[in-house]
C-alpha cells in the first residue's frame, strides 16, 4: 500500500470508530467530537475505560495492535454494564461492531467507576494469558528471538541443534510489514500447517535506530531473499510470493560487506585482495575424499569424535567427508586412511552460480571478483553488468526495466540509462560448510531490508545423535556466540543465581511468617 493508500485507511478506521462509538462518548460525559480526532479519541477512550494512557501506545505498534483490538472492544462494552461471557464472544467474533448494536440498539448506561478485576477464575486467566502473549510478542518482535539452527551450514561455529537468541536491537528492529498475521510463529501455523499471515495490508519498510552496523564476519539473521517455497524443508513444485518479512529465516556469516570486492580462491574468501581472517571460533569445513585402500572405515566413529556430519561412501569404497583441515590432518594420521584430498572445484570449471553467466567459468570454490553495492554508490549500466543487479533493480529497489536494442530502460523513461544509483546497502552471506551451504554463491546479494537480526546466545543445545541424557550439549549451554577463545558455558552460574533468590525468597517468606 502507499502512503495515500495507508492515509485514506486509518481516515476510514477513524470514521467507523466515531459512527459506532460516539453515543458511548456522550453517555460517558464527553463530547461527541472527541470520538472523531486521530488518537486524542484513544486517549478519551482509555480514560472511559479506567485504563492507562500508555495503552495507546499498544495500539500503534503492529501486530502488537492485533492483539490489543480485541482487549479494547470488550473493556469498552463493559464499561457500560455489557459484561456475560456471550457479550464478549460476540464483540470479538464481529471484529468490533458488536459495539455498534450496543450504541444504536441498547440502552445502556455507563458505569464511571465499575470493578477492573476479572468477575471469574477464567477471566482471570484468559486476561493474565492475553496479557502475557502481547509481551512476549513485543519481545519477540522488538528484541529478542528465539531461533533454532536447522542445517549445518555454520558448522562447527553453529551446530544443528543449537538453540538461540536473536538480538533485534543490535542491527535496528525491523517494524513488520505484515499487518495481520498470527503472533508468535513465522510463515506457518502449527498443527494445521497454513498460511499464518494476510498479504494484505503491507506497511512499507521502518527499521529503529540500529546500536551498531554488520561488521565483516558477523553470523547474521536474515530473510532468505530467493523465498519462494510454500515451507521451509518442504519444498514442492508450487511457488509462491511472500511478504519480506514472512521469507524463511537464514542464517550466515557475513564474508562481504557494502562497498567490498569479493573473491572466492581454492574456496578462501579474498575482500579486496586481501585473505579474509575469520574468528578464531570458526572452523571452515570442506569436502575431502579418502582412500582407504580398500579397509573398512567408521564413518560412525569419526562422527563422534571429529562431529563429520555430511558425507558418505563412494562406490569404489572411499569415503566423502565434511572436515576442518585440523580434522583432515588428524584423520590422516589414521592407520586404514591412505590418502584423504580436499576436493575443491578447480579454477576455470563452470557450474551453476550466481549470476549465472555461460561467460563465467566461476564454482563455489574458485568464484569472483565481484562487487558488492553500497548504498549511494553508483555502477556502470550495460548488457554486461545488468546480470548482477538485474535483480536488485526490479525485486529489491522495485523499478521496472526493459532491454531493447541492448539500451536500458528503467520505470517507462523514453531515455536509455547508463548507469544505476543502490538506493541501500547489500551484503555477501555465507557458511562456513563451504560445501554444504546454500548461500550467497548461488543466490547473489542480500538487501538492508532483509536483515532480521544478530545472534548473540546459545540457550540450549540438542544433539540428535546422542543416547539419552547425553543428547543435551551441555557443555554449549548458556554459551556466547561471539567472542574470541573457546565458548565458556554459563549455565551451571546461572543455576547458582537461581538458587540465591529461591532461597533468599523463602527465607524472607518464612520470616515473615514468623
Amino acid at each position: 500500500m502507499t502512503l495515500f493508500q495507508w492515509l485514506l485507511f486509518i481516515l476510514g478506521l477513524q470514521l467507523v470508530h466515531f459512527l459506532g462509538t460516539w453515543k458511548l462518548y456522550v453517555k460517558a460525559g464527553r463530547k461527541a467530537w472527541e470520538a472523531l480526532v486521530p488518537i486524542y479519541n484513544a486517549v478519551v477512550l482509555m480514560k472511559i475505560i479506567n485504563r492507562p494512557k500508555w495503552w495507546v501506545v499498544l495500539l500503534f505498534i503492529p501486530i502488537i495492535n492485533l492483539l490489543m483490538f480485541p482487549i479494547i472492544w470488550i473493556e469498552t462494552i463493559r464499561s457500560f454494564g455489557r459484561n456475560s461471557t456471550r457479550d464478549s464472544f460476540l464483540v470479538v467474533l464481529t471484529l468490533g461492531f458488536y459495539i455498534f448494536y450496543i450504541s444504536y440498539m441498547e440502552d445502556v448506561k455507563y458505569i464511571e467507576n465499575r470493578s477492573l478485576k476479572p468477575r471469574t477464575a477464567a477471566g482471570e486467566w484468559v486476561s493474565s494469558i492475553a496479557f502475557a502473549v502481547i509481551a512476549a510478542t513485543l519481545v519477540h518482535t522488538y528484541f529478542m528471538q528465539p531461533y533454532t539452527i536447522p542445517t549445518s551450514s555454520l558448522e562447527k561455529s553453529l551446530l544443528i541443534g543449537d538453540f538461540l537468541f536473536v538480538s533485534k536491537f543490535h542491527y535496528g528492529a525491523r517494524v513488520p510489514m505484515t499487518t495481520v498475521a498470527a503472533p508468535m510463529v513465522h510463515d506457518t501455523l502449527p498443527l494445521i500447517k497454513t498460511k499464518s499471515y494476510l498479504d494484505f495490508p503491507q506497511l512499507p519498510y521502518l527499521r529503529l535506530p540500529a546500536v551498531q552496523k554488520i561488521k565483516q564476519n558477523d553470523i547474521v539473521v536474515f530473510s532468505w531473499p530467493v523465498d519462494t517455497v510454500e515451507q521451509f524443508f518442504k519444498r514442492t513444485n508450487r511457488r509462491i510470493r511472500k511478504p519480506i518479512d514472512k521469507k524463511s529465516n537464514y542464517v550466515k556469516r557475513c564474508v562481504g560487506i557494502p562497498g567490498d570486492s569479493l573473491e572466492i580462491r581454492d574456496g578462501f574468501v579474498y575482500i579486496n585482495g586481501n585473505k579474509n581472517e575469520l574468528p578464531d571460533r570458526a572452523r571452515l569445513q570442506f569436502y575431502y575424499e579418502t582412500d582407504t585402500d580398500g579397509k573398512a572405515l567408521s564413518v560412525k566413529s569419526l562422527r563422534n569424535r571429529y562431529h563429520v556430519r555430511e558425507g558418505g561412501r563412494l562406490q569404489d569404497g572411499n569415503y566423502i567427508l565434511n572436515l576442518s583441515d585440523e580434522d583432515a590432518e588428524l584423520i590422516r594420521k589414521n592407520p586404514t586412511v591412505k590418502s584423504l584430498n580436499k576436493r575443491i572445484s578447480p579454477k576455470g570449471e563452470r557450474e551453476e552460480v550466481f549470476p549465472n553467466l555461460a561467460s563465467l567459468n566461476w564454482n563455489k570454490d574458485n568464484y569472483g571478483p565481484i562487487y558488492i553495492p553500497e548504498k549511494g554508490a553508483t555502477v556502470a549500466l550495460n548488457p554486461e553488468s545488468l546480470p548482477y543487479y538485474k535483480r536488485i533493480i526490479v525485486e529489491y529497489e522495485k523499478n521496472t526495466l526493459k532491454v531493447e536494442d541492448g539500451k536500458i530502460f528503467l520505470n517507462g523513461n523514453s531515455e536509455p540509462v547508463d548507469s544505476y544509483t543502490f538506493q541501500q546497502d547489500y551484503y555477501w552471506m555465507m557458511g562456513d560448510n563451504r560445501h554444504n551451504s546454500e548461500d550467497s554463491r548461488y543466490w547473489g546479494y542480500v538487501p538492508f531490508d532483509h536483515v532480521v537480526g544478530k545472534p548473540v546466545f546459545i540457550w540450549f543445545s540438542w544433539n540428535s545423535d546422542g543416547q539419552g541424557i547425553s543428547k543435551i550439549r551441555w557443555e554449549r549451554l548458556f554459551t556466547t556466540v561471539g567472542g574470541s577463545g573457546k565458548p565458556v558455558s554459563y549455565f551451571y552460574p546461572f543455576l547458582g543465581v537461581l538458587a540465591i533468590i529461591y532461597g533468599f525468597s523463602w527465607y524472607r517468606k518464612r520470616k515473615k511468617a514468623a
